[in-house]
């Protein structure tokens, strides 16, 4: 009996393959975004700079405000229609062609960074909106369908995804750093930005087709579709979609609210605080880089890292840090957070830099760690064969968190 048992063992992932396949994917589904932002030099300071050689026209000046935007906005509608409609056919279909597309949109983003654009900057600025709004079309599918692919696998495997885009940020944080040192032009800063991110991308495609050969994820593939099988062949072929809902409701709630209290202080109100003496061991023009964008992306990083051996507070619990997080907006709107063109009128107090960088590191933290736990609980509230539906509905929600806090983040100012 104990050899009969032994058969219906799931096979192990052996050296990780698996979970560092999805890990990549999760570092692939955030690349678009990153290194769109992380290359604001080189359209601000380059691309959309007036022929008098300043950054005084509107496209310069509200650049961040319209790429995120034509970001988030198609993102979010790509992620809510991916559950139910299927678009571009089945899961694989929906990753080959997603990742292709967006290949292609790198493609003719390099291009444009190559060609002189100084005559029509108008042409050239409204050419990259559409290609960004395209490219989050696409990515809006791919990072759902990956959430859904993984919700089936172990509850660590969801939390390599997660952790996966966590370390998006601080990769493209350091490819910045090198090719701002390496190379002195910002179009060949921005075209080796370019270039990494679609080389992530091609990788991620050679691994998705890796993954039908891996023993460990045949097994749970296999299982998936013996459990679907039943439901495809009975009259009632609808995915029960409310059912689902309510069954994750409270993790899908902890997921949406761990990502709308960390944007509406990330990057909006944390890039804002400045030093508050002259005393501090940081020189002020590397304060915001590290305190702000480096402690982030690291800690955030290192929290969803902890979930691979620590999965605490349980489901019915999570809710209770989730909502204590609130605390984190009143808190960095107290340190000496100078929001531009906004004169304060709120005292500041908490003026000790080393205070201020703990709560950012607290807040970082939590952040990676708490949004981890609510995307691994998330498909295991519901049936086997509904966790896929889950998966897509916990990466729909991490994206309307995500948007909720940027629009939340624009009224925060006036409170100060």
């Amino acid at each position: 009996m104990e050899k009969l048992n032994e058969c219906f063992k799931p096979p192990k992932d052996k050296m990780r393959i698996v979970f560092f396949i999805f890990l990549i994917h999760g570092l692939g589904t955030l690349m678009p975004w990153n290194m769109f932002i992380t290359a604001k030099s080189y359209f601000v300071d380059f691309k959309l700079v007036s022929n008098e050689g300043n950054t005084s026209s509107a496209y310069a000046n509200n650049f961040m405000q319209y790429i995120g935007f034509a970001s988030q906005i198609p993102n979010l509608i790509f992620n809510w229609l991916n559950i139910f409609v299927h678009l571009g056919g089945d899961l694989t279909k929906r990753i080959v062609y997603s990742i292709l597309f967006e290949l292609v949109i790198f493609i003719i983003t390099v291009l444009l960074a190559i060609l002189d654009s100084s005559n029509w900057q108008d042409v050239f600025f409204w050419i990259t909106m559409i290609s960004v709004v395209l490219l989050n079309m696409a990515n809006g599918i791919y990072q759902n369908t990956i959430y859904g692919m993984v919700a089936t696998l172990p509850i660590k495997y969801t939390g390599a995804v997660v952790l996966g885009s966590n370390i998006s940020g601080l990769f493209a944080a350091i490819v910045q750093i090198c090719s701002t040192y390496i190379f002195s032009s910002y179009r060949t800063s921005a075209i080796y930005y370019f270039i990494t991110a679609m080389l992530i991308l091609l990788i991620c495609f050679d691994t998705y087709f890796a993954l039908p050969l891996n023993k460990f994820y045949r097994y749970y593939e296999i299982r998936r579709l013996k459990e679907e099988k039943p439901l495809c062949n009975s009259e009632a072929t609808k995915v029960p979609y409310l059912k689902i809902l309510k069954e994750s409701f409270p993790q899908l709630f902890n997921i949406f609210f761990t990502f709308f209290v960390t944007l509406a202080i990330f990057p909006a109100i944390h890039s804002d605080i400045k030093p508050h003496s002259d005393d501090f061991f940081i020189p002020k023009d590397l304060f915001t880089p590290i305190t702000c964008f480096l402690t982030f992306n690291l800690f955030a990083m290192l929290g969803s890292l902890t979930t691979s051996w620590i999965q605490w507070p349980k489901p019915n619990l999570l809710c209770i840090p989730v909502l204590l997080r609130a605390m984190f907006i009143p808190l960095f709107m107290f340190c000496n957070y100078l929001p531009k063109s906004t004169m304060r009128s709120l005292p500041v107090l908490i003026t000790n830099e080393w205070v201020y960088w703990l709560i950012a590191i607290v807040m970082s933290f939590t952040s990676g760690y708490l949004s981890s736990l609510g995307m691994m609980y998330a498909p295991q509230t519901v049936l086997p064969k509904y966790q896929i539906t889950t998966g897509m509905f916990a990466a729909a929600m991490l994206i309307t968190g995500i948007f909720s806090g940027i629009l939340f983040s624009f009224i925060l100012p006036s409170f100060v």
